[in-house]
């Protein structure tokens, strides 16, 4: 059986998609997959069992990236084409079955938006991130067995969603201070090569004995195998905040101008926290533009997060016992 599976550029959407991944390859586990991702997601994809083939899709002037899609993939025919980009190519691939992306106007988690385009009612087919024993290695190297680990993403891709690096060092310090839910951790920080002038406040603030710097230092799946040897992530709505969920480790987003109905960390290991202010007050004022806007997560207190994840912690701690 060949499947063709077409997922998203972002890391974030990326990793919502493989739950739906996962389920199709639990149906057909002999089957050839094809997958069609965004550069910078697509290395997620590279230890996924039964994959012949890995589509980096960056995007072209004009759309010309789907052509050249269309171009890779028309030869022969597809038992089934997953197309969770809502493209033309869909729909002119030959192929004995489709599943389209569906819309909703409806508050779905992106999850469940997702398990809709098989019909699956009920708990939706969670995240799942597939790696090979070479990340772990160096994930173990980075990460070696010791005291717990306070992962940190104070990385974003816009800046609205950013808390304040300055708040982000407040709160690894209480949350691994004496009192606190991880005393004497560690401080994983994680993002990408070219956030770091951003975050080097929080970098900076950290005491380097217990310093783990990883910004700009490894690939995605290394992240994703550091992610699996830390003991609580706190981060912005972010790529690495979905990527720590599907990891399986108790992970804290921070929502400000975006909606948590609809992206916030999926599993019952997780939790969120949002500013005092709701979506809809802060991407409605006067002169709001996502791409130019500073930061909107002021209305975030660093105790207010801190009291989020003493929640979490002490949910979890619950459930364990």
């Amino acid at each position: 059986m060949r499947i063709l599976f077409i997922t998203a550029t972002r890391v974030g959407d990326a990793v919502l998609s493989t739950g739906l991944l996962s389920y199709l390859i639990g149906l057909h586990p002999q089957a050839r997959l094809t997958i069609a991702a965004g550069p910078v997601a697509a290395p997620l994809f590279a230890a996924v069992p039964g994959l012949e083939r890995l589509i980096a899709m960056p995007k072209e002037h004009y759309g010309m990236h789907w052509l050249r899609l269309w171009r890779h993939c028309v030869v022969g025919r597809w038992d089934l084409v997953v197309d969770l980009r809502r493209s033309a190519i869909g729909w002119l691939l030959p192929a004995r079955k489709r599943l389209i992306a569906p819309k909703s106007d409806r508050p779905l988690h992106r999850v469940e938006l997702l398990a809709a385009a098989l019909g699956l009612e009920g708990t939706p087919p969670a995240p799942k991130i597939w790696l090979d024993p070479a990340h772990r290695a160096a994930a173990e190297a980075l990460i070696p067995v010791g005291a717990p680990v306070l992962a940190l993403a104070p990385a974003a891709n816009w800046p609205g969603k950013q808390w304040r690096a300055e708040r982000f060092t407040e709160l690894a310090d209480r949350l691994t201070g004496a009192r606190g839910i991880l005393p004497q951790a560690r401080v994983a920080v994680f993002a990408a090569a070219s956030e770091r002038a951003a975050i080097e406040p929080v970098l900076s603030g950290i005491p380097a004995d217990r310093l783990i710097d990883t910004v700009g230092r490894i690939d995605l799946p290394t992240i994703a195998a550091c992610l699996e040897r830390c003991d609580l992530f706190v981060g912005n709505d972010s790529g690495l905040m979905h990527l720590a969920a599907a990891c399986g480790i108790p992970t804290l987003g921070l929502f400000g101008p975006s909606r948590e109905e609809h992206y916030a960390p999926w599993g019952p290991r997780c939790g969120w926290v949002r500013t005092t202010e709701s979506y809809e007050a802060l991407t409605t004022a006067p002169g709001y533009d996502h791409r130019t806007t500073g930061t909107l997560m002021d209305g975030l207190s660093v105790g207010r997060a801190e009291e989020a994840a003493r929640a979490l912690w002490r949910r979890l701690e619950r459930a364990a016992s």
